[in-house]
């Protein structure tokens, strides 16, 4: 599996597959091509359909400046290996310089064709030998050691500034994403609402309600700031944002960790969720929004449960809850923007991650699933979607708010 610091990635919004993964592609190709006066752009599948509303043609124009880019949308051509397909090709005073095909594979990965294969997720940047979760829990009780612990083992002490750099971002996403009003960009008209829901205390609050309110309001927080281009990190994509931060802030507030813990619990859900990219998929596009949000979900659950130093069993466990609920989820955004109903589903994926923390408290002990089961079937089931409720605003709740207009 590769690194942490290719999961958690610090960038602007709205999407890591449509934004930040050609903005990445275009910077690569133009180190190819330095003498090119023009550069000619094709997006298809995903990228075609949805990229006006996540500002894929505007993140590639802006990338190339001052040399001139076309870009043309093609919806029609199927996508044979990623469903998230560009080709750049590169000129200079007419003359054709060359052209690469790059897959934007989630989580602002790329791979640029024939050089990696984004099917088996085969790269020359692995660092960790051990691929499923069964494998890592094996070898952790073998050598009695967490799951961070491993983390160090593989990356070196140096992932501790790299993942306190994270967390610190993490945590001015939510302090932005409160402080900020208004209307999001796109046309929708969705209100920024992470403000209301930290300040405006329910008529009859109970403590499990003020939880809810809080966790809500920082998971809205960061997706907002997603959805509006602020900075933000993709744990593990930009449309997932919030999932992760928002529990984790929740928690240290309340119970007072460290930041030492925090960052230990930051490895152990960015271990969870490279499984997941590794096995199967964290892409919309690919696996539709069980990829993204429930990948989070898992990702926040097992940070959680290392967060109160649960045994090895029990963080499978809410790591496997988390992915089991999302089984099925499409990938539906209205307008192809990461709005409705995408910022609404991380705070409801952050409640669900504490639900699963809290069974997995009580009930690890008599699990019949495993996570790499898990996992395996979420890659099958997206992969079983129909190109509508995969990120391409074709079906679900993007059909119908269009047509109901």
């Amino acid at each position: 599996m590769q690194s942490l610091r290719e999961l958690y990635k610090i960038g602007r919004g709205p999407s890591s597959s449509h934004t930040m993964g050609p903005e990445r592609a275009v910077k690569s190709v133009k180190k190819l091509f330095p003498t090119a006066d023009l550069f000619k752009v094709t997006l298809y599948g995903s990228l075609a359909l949805t990229g006006e509303g996540h500002g894929t043609d505007r993140i590639i124009r802006e990338t190339f400046e001052p040399v001139s880019c076309e870009i043309t949308m093609d919806k029609v051509s199927p996508c044979n290996v990623h469903p998230n397909t560009m080709d750049i090709e590169a000129y200079e005073n007419g003359a054709f310089l060359g052209k690469k095909r790059v897959y934007s594979v989630g989580g602002g990965t790329i791979v640029f064709d024939g050089e990696e294969n984004p099917d088996t997720k085969i790269t020359n940047k692995e660092v960790y030998s051990l691929n499923t979760f069964s494998e890592i829990a094996d070898y952790c009780a073998r050598k009695n050691i967490r799951i961070w612990e491993y983390v160090e083992e593989c990356e070196g002490k140096e992932i501790w500034d790299y993942l306190s750099k994270i967390w610190q971002q993490m945590k001015e996403s939510i302090r932005q994403g409160l402080i900020t009003t208004g209307i999001l960009p796109g046309g929708l008209g969705t209100q920024r609402r992470a403000q209301i829901l930290f300040n405006q205390k329910h008529i009859d609050e109970s403590a499990q309600t003020r939880e809810n309110r809080l966790v809500c309001s920082y998971a809205f927080a960061v997706g907002e700031q997603n959805a509006g281009g602020g900075t933000i990190v993709t744990a593990p994509t930009c449309g997932a944002c919030g999932v992760v931060p928002s529990v984790l802030k929740y928690m240290q507030d309340k119970q007072h960790f460290s930041d030492t813990e925090i960052l230990h619990a930051l490895a152990t859900g960015g271990i969870i969720g490279n499984i997941i990219k590794k096995n199967a998929s964290i892409s919309g596009a690919e696996c539709g929004c069980q990829a993204e949000i429930g990948t989070a979900c898992s990702m926040a659950a097992g940070a959680l449960a290392e967060l109160f130093e649960m045994g090895l069993n029990q963080i499978e466990y809410a790591a496997e809850v988390a992915m089991e609920h999302h089984l099925g989820l499409t990938c539906d955004p209205i307008g192809g923007l990461v709005q409705i109903p995408c910022i609404e589903r991380n705070a409801v994926a952050a409640m669900r991650a504490i639900n699963a923390l809290s069974l997995a408290n009580f009930l690890a002990s008599s699990s019949k699933l495993r996570f790499d089961m898990v996992v395996k079937v979420m890659y099958e089931t997206g992969k079983n979607l129909l190109s509508d409720y995969r990120e391409t605003s074709s079906g679900g709740l993007a059909k119908y708010y269009k047509n109901h207009q």
